[in-house]
């Protein structure tokens, strides 16, 4: 019963985690369409009565923004400024930070020394893991995933003899993850690889 559980409560938190984003994304964006639909209505009345010009031209309008901030984020001076807003402002809603780092990893721009995939040692078995930090102590912050949902799971602090760091892409460890294990034959060929190595 309690399996059932806690694969229910995973389940449930594993989906939120994707659908809660991509609704509040939807929601913004109809927003901010029609938020501009009065700057749009001037050019949509020179458009045919059968089109939503409004919409079309406030959705345009959206897009158009988003790239230019997008370009103005690469330059050294909006680098800056995105940086102070993320301090001063982002920082502070909680799961931010994490869940930043896992989108950066995600889309490979992570940096290496966060979400490092590994193996960990979990009473008498390996089992996949995410390097978070390193603890001054020589220890090591790891986050093991549940089975399929790999957002949700548990930290432990580890000795560092019990955490074995892979030389792996992060995506291929979460697949292994959100597949039921398959394919965690290659993250333990890479362990020993790196076990020989030593």
């Amino acid at each position: 019963m309690r399996k059932v559980r806690e694969f229910v409560v995973s389940a449930f938190v594993g989906g939120l985690l994707v659908v809660v984003p991509i609704y509040l994304s939807a929601l913004l964006l109809l927003k901010a369409m029609r938020s501009l639909v009065g700057l749009v209505r001037p050019f949509a009345v020179m458009l045919p009565d059968w089109l939503p010009a409004e919409d079309v031209l406030a959705l345009l309008l959206v897009v158009i923004i988003c790239f230019l901030v997008g370009v103005a984020v690469r330059t050294p001076a909006g680098r800056a400024a995105r940086e102070r807003i993320e301090k001063s402002l982002f920082a502070r809603v909680p799961g931010y930070a994490l869940f930043r780092s896992l989108t950066q990893q995600l889309a490979g721009k992570g940096q290496e020394k966060v979400w490092k995939p590994a193996l960990a040692e979990i009473e008498e078995a390996l089992v996949p893991a995410f390097i978070i930090e390193e603890l001054d102590d020589g220890r090591f912050t790891v986050f093991v995933p549940s089975v399929p949902t790999p957002l949700s799971g548990a930290v432990y602090i580890l000795d560092r003899a019990r955490v074995h760091p892979l030389d792996v892409p992060f995506t291929q460890a979460i697949k292994a993850v959100s597949r039921w294990g398959a394919g965690s034959g290659e993250l333990v060929a890479a362990m020993k690889r790196a076990n020989t190595l030593k």
